[in-house]
């Protein structure tokens, strides 16, 4: 799934991103560490694995979107 990454605190490593449709799901920094990310900016691209739906939807993965 593809997302918009939105907010990212580099301390904690953790953050929101916004699916296609404007949903904000938060990540934890387990989910950020799994990517191997060093950093993520506002309106960046990225690549997500979740589990979950709905109110109980979760990021599992985020990496930067490549093509």
């Amino acid at each position: 799934m593809q997302a918009t990454a939105y907010t990212y605190d580099p301390a904690t490593r953790t953050g929101q991103v916004l699916l296609d449709d404007g949903t904000p799901v938060p990540f934890d920094a387990p989910a950020f560490d799994a990517g191997r990310l060093r950093l993520l900016r506002p309106g960046q691209r990225v690549r997500i694995e979740t589990e979950g739906t709905g109110e109980a939807l979760r990021i599992t993965l985020i990496t930067l979107q490549t093509f």
